[in-house]
């Protein structure tokens, strides 16, 4: 007879917004298995009532992100194996956002924060004006490369201490979009976002832990953002001292 599968002990939260808890369950260790198809093996074959949230699955849109033996991760890359404890797992909502249900958290006030930040494009040219070029040596661009690839996931969002300690705190995903828009030349928002990132709950607030750039997926660093803002904001402020 075949030998049954060795089992993983899997523990879940499960509950919403007013309180839950985690539950146990026994998942089939599979060979090359992600969290997330252990996640998915659950709702399939144990509780079809779990809910949780995941698009791509190849580690493209970012919605799979959850707490993974207490670590924020993409579910979808990351293999059991390497994240064990013995033979236990256990899986939770992402940390620093409210619960909707189960493994879902709402993403608006993430959002709202982007909004805060001014971390949107404000144009200064209409679509009939000529694309202007931008050489891909300039510095400016280069700043601005470095830090372009994220993709909303909320990851360095719930490793940061910072924002579990102040929920005012713009955080690291809308403070590193505010930095590669204040080095885009294109955009005509440069001194109200200056003043957003300056304001309270502002890069002012960041310690420096780099918890960001430590979990961040695309192997950003929201944390050297966060300082050229910095150098930014102090920099305006001197000059305007100097002008009184």
């Amino acid at each position: 007879m075949r030998e049954a599968a060795e089992a993983l002990d899997v523990k879940v939260w499960r509950g919403n917004a007013h309180g839950g808890g985690y539950r146990s369950y026994s998942v089939p260790a599979q060979e090359s298995q992600t969290v997330l198809d252990v996640v998915t093996w659950i709702q399939q074959h144990a509780e079809p009532t779990l809910t949780y949230r995941f698009a791509c699955r190849v580690g493209m849109c970012g919605s799979c992100a959850m707490m993974v033996n207490g670590e924020p991760r993409w579910t979808c890359r990351t293999h059991v194996r390497r994240v064990l404890d013995g033979k236990r797992l256990e899986i939770a909502p992402l940390r620093n956002l409210p619960v909707i249900k189960d493994l879902a958290t709402d993403m608006a006030e993430f959002f709202d924060k982007w909004t805060g930040a001014e971390g949107v494009f404000h144009p200064t040219a209409t679509r009939k004006d000529a694309i202007a070029p931008i050489s891909p040596a300039d510095p400016m661009r280069q700043l601005a490369n470095e830090a372009v690839e994220c993709i909303n996931c909320a990851v360095c969002y719930s490793a940061c201490d910072t924002v579990t300690a102040n929920p005012s705190y713009l955080g690291p995903a809308a403070l590193n979009r505010a930095w590669t828009l204040q080095n885009d030349e294109r955009d005509g928002a440069y001194a109200p976002r200056l003043r957003a990132v300056s304001a309270d709950g502002g890069c002012f607030n960041c310690h420096s832990h780099q918890s960001c750039l430590t979990y961040c997926p695309n192997d950003l660093n929201p944390t050297a953002s966060i300082a050229g803002l910095k150098r930014l904001s102090s920099t305006s402020f001197l000059r305007r001292g100097r002008t009184r």
